[in-house]
């Protein structure tokens, strides 16, 4: 018996489907207004997502990236909590479901999901995206606005993915104190942008406020060391390119980078890494350097030389966003 595709497969495999029958110009077209829309070139009181055409072409251009970023945020999160497994689920603001589809690829087996959002087409489609994978047939769908009014439900997990940018700051603190109230552990991800990163830096503080450990990807649950202004901290997940990719962006390459910052905080002990390379190595000549994240906490940068033996091997393949030094 074969055994099934991983979730990453199986997404690609159902956001190809949507698109059978929208002509690729169509697609394209849809993609390129909505993208306008969010960053807000046209009207705030047009409708943004108008059919199904637009939740269709707008889930097969960003739920990949979505799903890789949130992937990125949760894998370092199992690294600092590995006895620890989500036994219930809550997206805020999930749209069509990429964090769901996330959770499912770090933690295996079926636990309670829902998904909460405000835009009902999003919801529909995401339903019909879930049928592929059977730990997600189950999923509820439930229409919510995102804001001060949300209560919650206790959960295990919240994630919150590409939300907190589309709310107001006083709608961004209820979010984060509603996640916290009722969540075990709260995963936040934000585009990877300095004004990304003063958000999630926002919600980390309100996080540790109520009590929360960072997990990741800091390794300590102090001041960011980073003054305010100078610099952000951010990471990279690549991501395979559709041919609606290329249609959109231009350009041939077969994957993309999608740069996003994000916290993961739990109530419960975490062992978060040692240090966090935060930026990409450079490898040199006999050398690797690397810019780390400590625990005291501070930014330093190391030199891995030939010397160091299997640390070299190890700092050569290090990549960015990694624990450093490796677990053994």
């Amino acid at each position: 018996m074969n055994a099934p595709a991983p979730p990453a497969e199986t997404l690609r495999a159902a956001l190809a489907g949507l698109l059978d029958g929208l002509p690729p110009r169509q697609a394209a077209q849809a993609v390129e207004r909505l993208i306008a829309s969010y960053r807000g070139a046209t009207p705030t009181d047009a409708p943004i997502l108008r059919d199904r055409a637009d939740v269709a072409a707008y889930a097969a251009y960003r739920m990949p990236a979505t799903f890789e970023a949130v992937r990125s945020a949760l894998e370092a999160f199992a690294e600092a909590a590995p006895a620890w497994v989500p036994g219930s689920h809550t997206d805020l603001g999930g749209g069509t479901g990429a964090a769901a589809w996330a959770v499912s690829a770090t933690w295996g087996g079926k636990r309670p999901v829902t998904v909460l959002d405000w835009a009902e087409p999003a919801l529909a489609l995401g339903r019909e995206i879930a049928a592929a994978d059977p730990a997600l047939r189950d999923v509820r769908w439930q229409r919510s606005r995102i804001g001060a009014a949300l209560t919650l439900e206790s959960t295990d997990l919240v994630t919150v993915s590409y939300v907190l940018n589309e709310l107001t700051a006083p709608d961004r603190t209820a979010l984060v104190d509603a996640a916290a109230t009722a969540a075990q552990a709260v995963v936040i991800v934000e585009p990877g942008t300095p004004d990304g990163y003063a958000r999630v830096i926002e919600a980390r503080d309100r996080l540790i406020g109520a009590g929360f450990h960072v997990a990741a990807p800091c390794p300590h649950s102090a001041a960011c060391p980073i003054a305010p202004g100078t610099d952000w901290c951010h990471f990279s997940a690549r991501v395979s390119r559709s041919s609606l990719h290329r249609q959109v962006k231009g350009g041939s390459l077969p994957y993309e980078d999608e740069k996003f910052s994000y916290v993961a905080a739990a109530r419960f002990p975490v062992t978060p890494a040692p240090s966090r390379v935060v930026r990409r190595p450079q490898i040199r000549k006999g050398q690797v350097l690397l810019d780390l994240c400590e625990t005291e906490p501070s930014l330093h940068r190391t030199t891995v030389t030939k010397r160091h033996g299997d640390l070299y091997k190890a700092a050569r393949d290090a990549d960015w966003g990694d624990a450093w030094p490796p677990a053994p």
